[in-house]
């Protein structure tokens, strides 16, 4: 191979490596994944640098900065990829914030929490919603919602319900109770006993895909299981709900499961049936941008963390996808690697490319 070939053949392995496109767009959310150096100027970049861009045959990849020096590449004077980067110099500010937050009685206001980490309340707000999905305001009442639900607890500390809210950092009782329901589920009296009394309908049918539990709480359907043992699906929804009183269908529940089933046989038919939907603020989030992936159609979980505003949170996302108790209704089944490949699902790889497969050939008869 002459020198000419070698260089053109150089020139398109690195543009066809996907990390070439970050380093052409100098895309700032890749620092840190990869580096990049440079044979003809002996130096290592980050995907971000701000530099000329490099021929792509000078071109080479490594995993680490540590693999870059290995290699005999200094570090860049311009972007300094030795030196922490300004997003992860942001994130330890963030972190920061995150502490003080906790650690406070009441929710800091935004102008004293920017003040605090040395940073612009405008710039902060902007880098704390990058970073965490939430707003400042947002992850304080978070924050505060968690805190009720550890001090009510199942079983309950010995104070008062009221001391737990105010404990919590709420001001007064009554705004708390306003959105009990939306926090806990139910009302904190409930919570505290577990769901003591709280009733929760269910019945167990088969589909195409096994078997499958619907669920239906006061509010809405709080679970639809998919598995092969009917009996584990009847033990995870008690492991859900410990205290509540499962109660076995009648025949009008058994049209609604029937009504579930023949959503996931007909995709295309939708399913409008009120949900009772509990989780974080951030599972809340990504299980409301699931819901806008249409029928027929998928999303990457980088997709779907760039939707909710938090480009970084990837691994949140995939976990809020795991922690989804709502098959098909919460479609995390629409939800696949980067590449298109189809990665875990709650509820198995199979069942996952069977409403794939379901959803594409409804599209088609459409």
């Amino acid at each position: 191979m002459n020198t000419l070939t070698k260089k053109a053949q150089l020139a398109v392995n690195t543009i066809n490596d996907s990390r070439w496109t970050s380093v052409a767009v100098r895309n700032a959310e890749a620092d840190g994944t990869f580096y990049y150096s440079v044979r003809t100027t002996g130096v290592y970049c980050r995907p971000s640098c701000a530099a000329r861009l490099a021929r792509p045959e000078n071109v080479q990849f490594h995993a680490t900065r540590e693999e870059a020096e290995k290699a005999g590449f200094r570090p860049c004077k311009r972007c300094k990829p030795d030196q922490p980067s300004l997003i992860e110099q942001y994130a330890a500010k963030v972190t920061q914030a995150c502490r003080i937050i906790e650690e406070s009685e009441t929710a800091p206001v935004l102008e004293g929490l920017a003040k605090r980490v040395g940073v612009s309340p405008y710039h902060f707000h902007r880098v704390f919603r990058h970073i965490t999905g939430l707003t400042p305001r947002q992850y304080a009442a978070a924050h505060r919602e968690k805190k009720v639900r550890n001090e009510l607890g199942y079983g309950g500390a010995d104070g008062t319900i009221t001391d737990a809210i105010f404990d919590a950092g709420y001001n007064s009782s009554s705004r708390f109770y306003e959105k009990s329901d939306q926090v806990l589920g139910m009302t904190p009296t409930r919570y505290r006993t577990g769901g003591v009394n709280a009733e929760i309908r269910f019945a167990i049918g088969e589909c195409s895909l096994g078997s499958i539990l619907v669920a239906h709480s006061d509010r809405g359907i709080c679970a639809i299981l998919l598995g092969d043992d009917p009996g584990k699906l009847a033990r995870d929804l008690q492991d859900s709900f410990p205290h509540a009183n499962l109660i076995g269908g009648d025949n009008d529940f058994e049209r609604l499961v029937a009504k579930v089933v023949g959503f996931i046989e007909a995709p295309d038919i939708g399913l409008d049936l009120p949900l009772d939907i509990r989780g974080t603020a951030f599972q809340q989030r990504v299980w409301q941008a699931l819901r806008e992936i249409p029928v027929g159609e998928t999303a990457s979980y980088i997709d779907i963390a760039k939707r909710i505003g938090s480009p970084k949170a990837v691994r949140a996302v995939a976990q809020a996808c795991a922690a989804n108790a709502l098959a098909v209704a919460i479609p995390c089944h629409r939800v696949v690697r980067n590449d298109g490949a189809l990665s875990g699902y709650r509820w198995g790889v199979e069942r996952k490319r069977a409403l794939l497969e379901k959803e594409a050939e409804g599209e088609g008869h459409a």
